[in-house]
């Protein structure tokens, strides 16, 4: 039987080579050519896509297209993780058969909070967790720190007693660990190894920690590397599929932020999560980025406890400061991370500057959109910014990156310029255009429910935003200079 043999293959031309060089011959680029494995042909499959001139299509074959009226119906209910957070993630709980892609830095949490709802699930069904970067030992110290039960290690299918009794290596042991006896452990990095134990154990759900480790024997490329993630990514996706089994899979991030190897590898899986946070702060964020099966940018908030990650039950408390102390310079604002509303406090700075240039700082907004924010106070209200530091930040650690923070971050400058205190029981919500209006946002019910829940009694909110019966004070404002002047409580005008 023929083997399969590997190409390179450059990634800006699409050109072949059978042997691996620094830079593609056809368009000299330079790093562009990625390993593939090419199946042996046949006679009979050479040409997938080609079909013979001399043969007639018959009339009696039988169809495989059908509408979407001839597809029967077969609902299949969710998961649950056992983590409303995650749930809430990933559309309402996890979906059978579906990839599930966690990126994240080093040491944020992504194997604490897998192997935590591996425990969870394994309650009700079996479960394998597919460690490898780490030893089976290393795994279970850190279950017994993390408070997961551990049992006696009992042999579960024919296919793990035979992997116990015939394995003297680690690598290729696989262990129950759960009290339910339904959590496995398979401290492997061969892709066929983990292939063939998915298909003979067959539990409903499966995590991989991580991809970048694992590697396929028939390419000799480094595990890592883009033409093996691809390829581990593909066996394991055809896997799942075909046997319905979920897959959870750790994937490395780049020192930009990006999960680490192919882009194919995110159009592959059915759902993309962030898992986030500060180093320097306790609480995590787990944020959908692509999902097939429910909303994306979802928002998920954990915080790191001595036992692992803990769900929040009110996010927005993290991104609050203390209401009673009233300090120049601050505001509060309503952001949506998907249908998530969160109470959000920003803080700004304005003084005078020692530089040349005056330095602006941003921190948990964006730094263009504060430039833009700063440019429409100076020319449409009449702020000299131009020789002032500007510093703005969110509380909390929280990336706001939505307009309709603008309306929070204009009326904290001026504040801040003013040396005004906003009153602490006022939110803020809207968009600020470059021609000093205040622009409508989405979602403006929502918002104002979840600030009027958390004891806000005043709004500033834009012109013509539908609303009512909401236990506040509404006031609409259309242009900044009159938010600024409502906000801060003294009469302004474009000149002042």
């Amino acid at each position: 039987m023929a083997k399969a043999r590997s190409i390179y293959v450059c990634n800006e031309c699409g050109a072949e080579s059978r042997q691996y060089f620094g830079k593609c011959a056809v368009c000299g680029s330079w790093n562009s050519l990625v390993e593939q494995v090419v199946e042996p042909t046949t006679a009979n499959n050479s040409r997938p896509g080609r079909r013979s001139t001399s043969r007639k299509p018959t009339d009696n074959k039988p169809r495989l297209a059908k509408t979407f009226s001839q597809i029967a119906d077969h609902p299949q209910a969710r998961i649950g993780s056992g983590y409303g957070e995650l749930d809430r993630v990933l559309g309402g709980g996890i979906v059978p058969g579906s990839l599930v892609l966690v990126g994240g830095d080093p040491g944020i949490g992504k194997s604490t909070l897998l192997l935590q709802t591996a425990s969870q699930l394994a309650a009700r069904a079996a479960v394998l967790y597919v460690c490898a970067e780490e030893s089976g030992q290393q795994v279970k110290l850190r279950s017994q720190r993390l408070g997961i039960d551990i049992g006696q290690g009992k042999k579960g299918k024919s296919s793990v007693q035979n992997s116990l009794q015939a394995a003297d290596t680690a690598s290729t042991k696989l262990t129950a660990f759960s009290s339910s006896e339904s959590l496995y452990l398979l401290p492997e990095t061969d892709l066929e190894t983990i292939l063939s134990e998915l298909e003979a154990l067959r539990p409903r759900v499966a995590v991989i920690d991580s991809i970048q480790a694992l590697f396929y024997n028939q390419l000799t490329s480094a595990p890592g590397s883009v033409s093996q993630v691809r390829e581990c990514t593909s066996a394991l996706m055809q896997l799942a599929k075909r046997e319905n089994i979920t897959l959870f899979i750790v994937g490395h991030v780049t020192k930009e932020g990006a999960i680490a190897g192919p882009k194919v590898l995110e159009h592959l899986v059915d759902t993309v999560l962030y898992f986030e946070g500060d180093r320097f702060a306790s609480h995590r964020l787990l944020r959908s980025v692509k999902n097939r099966f429910g909303a994306t940018h979802e928002l998920g908030v954990f915080e790191m406890v001595s036992q692992g990650l803990a769900e929040v039950p009110n996010p927005s408390a993290l991104f609050m400061g203390n209401r009673d102390e009233q300090v120049p310079g601050i505001s509060t604002i309503v952001a949506c991370e998907g249908s998530r509303p969160l109470v959000v406090e920003l803080q700004s700075l304005v003084s005078p500057t020692s530089y040349s240039s005056p330095r602006r700082s941003a921190t948990g907004i964006e730094y263009n959109r504060l430039l833009q924010i700063l440019a429409v106070l100076e020319k449409r209200v009449g702020i000299p910014l131009s020789k002032l530091d500007a510093y703005v930040a969110s509380s909390g650690g929280l990336s706001v990156a939505e307009p309709a923070a603008d309306l929070g971050i204009a009326i904290a400058v001026a504040a801040s310029f003013r040396d005004r205190i906003v009153d602490p029981e006022l939110v803020l919500i809207g968009e600020v255009g470059l021609g000093g209006q205040v622009r409508p946002v989405s979602q403006i019910e929502l918002r104002l429910k979840e600030a009027a829940k958390l004891g806000f009694k005043r709004a500033l909110v834009p012109n013509g935003q539908k609303m009512s019966g909401l236990p506040m004070e509404i006031t609409e404002v259309g242009r900044v200079v009159d938010a600024i002047a409502t906000a801060l409580g003294f009469q302004a005008d474009a000149n002042d």
